[in-house]
């Protein structure tokens, strides 16, 4: 170096180089926090309720979330995990990812009809970046050559946290099931007032209720019977309910004999005290018993992986392919 341009001191470089350092810590951060994480079983992990508040100038540091993968015991589990890498694409996307146009290739990507992107939903937005979890992919219906998946999610974006369901509709095709149709939640407004059940179900920890399901039991549409049921189970188990009203079909899958769940009066649980229904090492008592104690609440009707004895009508106690992986409890008023 010349006499005319003398070394800097150290003194020179104090300030640029903390800056690099801490702008370097922040790629670190935002890299390790919005990593997705390893593949996960049928019971993902849940992902915080809310993300972390950005700091000023800064982008968001949104959770960690992992793809939904099927777990022991499932029927057709590459249905469910087409139908649940649909909805990841779609509410899911990097920084500047946003807009219909971006989640079309997203779709196209996974070898679908890119027009799925328009019956999308709540699962678009504006915001610059989202990640989403899936809570559970439960049939909607099981049938030879179609199908509908239920696919619960928690969704943030820098804006903050929310989340729907997805009534994804699939029909049989080669090398793997075609998605036809989606149906997204559409839950009814918050309702000015609530009953006490309903305040006591969304205050009740040992229920665990998706982003939708919550929005149903706020709406105030959701039948005292149900509500009364959950708080009953709830004294005895910890559960968690893949659907309440909105989000599920609006006829029993394959027949026109509308479904007790649109209008509030059933309820599906994927989850009995951390165990999987469908998980084949799940004890069968455990299942069985709840679904008995879910006869004792009232229901007339009650599904589950097994058909059970007893019941105060032949028809109380059923079993399916499409309930395989839950257990149904519905109710006549």
């Amino acid at each position: 170096m010349s006499a005319a341009n003398p070394r800097p001191s150290p003194q020179a470089f104090e300030v640029p180089r903390r800056a690099v350092l801490l702008g370097l810590a922040g790629v670190l951060l935002a890299a390790c926090t919005s990593r997705t994480g390893a593949a996960s079983g049928s019971a993902s992990p849940t992902a915080p309720s809310s993300p972390a508040a950005p700091s000023a100038g800064s982008s968001a540091v949104l959770p960690a979330t992992t793809p939904w993968r099927p777990g022991p015991g499932e029927i057709d589990p590459d249905v469910k995990l087409r139908a649940t890498q649909l909805v990841e694409a779609l509410g899911a996307w990097p920084e500047g990812g946003q807009g219909r146009a971006a989640a079309r290739e997203r779709v196209r990507a996974l070898g679908l009809d890119p027009s799925l992107a328009e019956q999308a939903g709540p699962l678009l937005g504006t915001a610059p970046q989202a990640v989403l979890q899936v809570v559970n992919a439960q049939w909607g219906g099981h049938l030879t050559d179609s199908a509908s998946v239920m696919v619960p999610c928690r969704q943030w974006t820098p804006d903050g946290a929310g989340g729907t369901t997805v009534d994804v509709r699939l029909v049989r095709a080669q090398p793997r099931w075609n998605v036809t149709a989606l149906h997204p939640a559409q839950p009814a407004p918050r309702a000015a007032t609530l009953s006490d059940a309903a305040q006591r179900v969304l205050a009740e920890s040992r229920i665990q209720l998706p982003p939708a399901a919550v929005a149903d039991v706020r709406g105030g549409g959701v039948h005292e019977s149900v509500l009364a049921s959950m708080l009953m189970l709830a004294a005895q188990h910890t559960f968690a309910v893949t659907v309440l009203r909105s989000g599920h079909p609006i006829d029993v899958f394959g027949t026109s004999r509308p479904s007790d769940h649109p209008p509030g009066r059933a309820f599906d649980v994927w989850q009995i005290d951390g165990h999987a229904v469908v998980d084949p090492a799940t004890p069968h008592d455990l299942v069985d018993g709840f679904m008995r104690a879910a006869a004792a609440t009232g229901s007339y009707n009650v599904g589950g992986p097994r058909q059970l004895s007893g019941g105060t009508t032949p028809q109380q106690f059923f079993t399916d392919d499409a309930h395989h992986d839950h257990v149904h409890v519905g109710f006549r008023s």
